[in-house]
């Protein structure tokens, strides 16, 4: 769901060469001054010495900005002694398969029976769910559904050395911001002695425990959830699943007691267009055609919120109005596939039935064909962002306008057909 993802020769002191003796010895230039109240000269040695020169040559220009932002010297000295770069983080960080897996393949993966059954005899395990659902608002189902698809509740947490992997990553340079933040966060960990180097152990792209938080966001969001007095998302799953509700509450803002979708139909002539496009409340939809596939009524709480149309996989697929918790959701992993699939996972932990309209069978497309139909876009008119093979929301804006335009069903579909009308009316290969 959603989730991609270096050398050190120089000496640190300003990747100088070895000093040559000179006749008149001359006092060096006073050091920097350190922020924080810090005293330090640079280090007495290059942090690491790996062989790579260009991720020698970061470490070396890393080390400032790391003692800046109120890492020790010392803490850096020992934990960049020897180190090298992940050969499998950057192959990793690479990877663009030629096939995108489409989202109904996604989700029916990701929401099966035996996720299901996992789940809830999980969570039988976990004592202080109630207590936690009643601190933070977040339904136990909803905590439950991000424990399977980020871990499988707890069993697949990753194994790689997060300081090696965000070294590597910042050394790389495509994402060197992030990883750096990563990196100094999780130093920081260390320095202040709550985790141990051992302990930080994740993905390649740095994410940790049984909820795979990254390190900066363990720092500002994990809490204590089983009463020790210890933030232990790797070994408790009460703490992983308190932290992961108190990051939905505080960056997701989640709405304590709104639902976080409901699957509804639309009348024939609909017009999708407005499909992830303005948001309503369930009455304003309700006045266009949009009812509740179950036939039930609104909610008082839901009633209040306002919503957004979808139509995942086309008009002839499931369609969903998205409450703001699904967008609370997205805070944890901005995919529309991996909330749908927390979303009806959820559902299912709570014994709601099925989705009224199943997924339909998607063939996957090609990184060329999804290319190809960029630029045709882009040659007819419209505007669909770089043609980098990724139909995100101006890729779908874009055929959208193009489909309305043509007299087409506009629900910004790309379908192996669609492919075929705007190649055959762009001219393209």
């Amino acid at each position: 769901m959603r989730r991609s993802h270096l050398l050190l020769c120089l000496a640190l002191a300003g990747c100088a060469s070895p000093a040559t003796h000179v006749p008149v010895r001359q006092a060096p230039p006073p050091p920097p001054a350190a922020p924080s109240g810090l005293q330090f000269s640079g280090p007495v040695r290059p942090l690491t010495a790996s062989g790579d020169i260009e991720f020698d040559a970061w470490a070396a220009s890393f080390y400032g900005r790391a003692v800046a932002a109120g890492i020790s010297p010392a803490l850096l000295q020992r934990e960049f002694a020897g180190l090298t770069p992940e050969p499998r983080v950057g192959s990793l960080d690479n990877r663009q398969p030629e096939f995108s897996k489409p989202l109904s393949a996604y989700i029916s993966g990701a929401v099966t029976d035996g996720r299901v059954a996992s789940g809830l005899q999980k969570a039988a395990q976990v004592p202080q769910l109630p207590a936690i659902e009643q601190r933070y608002g977040v339904p136990r189902e909803i905590l439950l559904g991000i424990w399977g698809m980020e871990s499988g509740f707890g069993a697949i947490q990753g194994n790689f050395d997060v300081i090696r992997a965000m070294a590597t990553l910042a050394a790389d340079g495509r994402r060197r911001q992030f990883a750096e933040d990563q990196l100094i966060a999780a130093l920081e960990l260390i320095g202040s002695g709550e985790v141990s180097r051992g302990q930080l152990r994740g993905s390649w792209a740095g994410a940790m425990g049984q909820t795979q938080f990254i390190p900066a966001t363990f720092v500002r969001t994990a809490v204590d959830g089983d009463g020790d007095r210890h933030r232990d998302i790797w070994g408790s799953s009460a703490d992983a699943l308190a932290s992961a509700a108190n990051l939905l509450r505080q960056d997701g803002k989640w709405a304590r007691g709104q639902d976080w979708a409901r699957e509804v139909t639309v009348p024939a002539g609909f017009d999708f267009s407005v499909t992830e496009g303005p948001k309503k409340t369930p009455s304003e939809w309700e006045a266009l055609g949009v009812r509740r596939a179950d036939g039930q009524a609104w909610p008082a709480a839901d009633l209040a919120a306002s919503a957004q149309l979808v139509a995942p996989t086309g008009a002839g697929g499931p369609l969903f109005l998205l409450f703001p918790n699904h967008f609370a959701i997205r805070k944890y992993n901005n995919s529309l596939a991996y909330a749908l699939s927390v979303g009806l996972l959820a559902d299912r932990f709570a014994g709601r039935p099925g989705l009224s309209r199943p997924w339909p069978q998607e063939p996957p497309l090609s990184l060329v064909d999804r290319m190809t139909a960029q630029r045709a876009l882009a040659s007819l008119g419209y505007d669909p962002g770089a043609p980098d093979g990724v139909v995100g929301m101006k890729t779908r804006d874009a055929l959208r306008a193009w489909q309305k335009a043509r007299g087409l069903t506009a629900d910004g579909y790309l379908s192996p057909d669609m492919i075929r009308r705007l190649k055959a009316e762009s001219g393209a290969a």
